[in-house]
């Protein structure tokens, strides 16, 4: 067997352990919580978009380079290189990895900068996807 069991539903919990104790010894199994819904993943770029018009501070920055300055600030180790243009590219860690909660965190602290700074959002309201 190869690939992710997710618990969705109580009964689906004994499925799930079921499978766990059919596997042979050696193969691994790793527990973790969720990682971020397709939902807040939209409404992450959105409101990246919406920064990157906005320009605030006159920074003329990419969605991607605003959504590494927002990891940097939760205090995720982010790396920058020199793009082929010369303007700073940033590498290492993704979004991705995130689990719901954190991603919780880095949707709240875009919309509290992009309010702060007067960022006029696209979606309607944005606070009840960030949870």
């Amino acid at each position: 067997m190869k690939g992710a069991l997710r618990i969705i539903r109580p009964h689906n919990r004994e499925a799930v352990a079921g499978e766990v104790s059919q596997l042979p010894e050696g193969f691994e199994v790793v527990i973790r919580e969720p990682t971020r819904s397709t939902s807040q993943n939209a409404m992450l770029w959105a409101c990246l978009s919406d920064i990157a018009k906005a320009a605030p501070e006159g920074r003329q920055w990419s969605t991607e380079v605003w959504k590494s300055a927002f990891l940097q600030a939760l205090g995720h180790e982010i790396r920058w290189v020199q793009g082929l243009s010369n303007d700073p590219l940033p590498v290492g860690f993704r979004s991705s990895r995130l689990n719901k909660r954190q991603f919780a965190d880095l949707l709240t602290v875009v919309l509290e900068y992009g309010d702060r700074h007067g960022v006029q959002w696209s979606t309607p309201n944005p606070y009840e996807v960030a949870q």
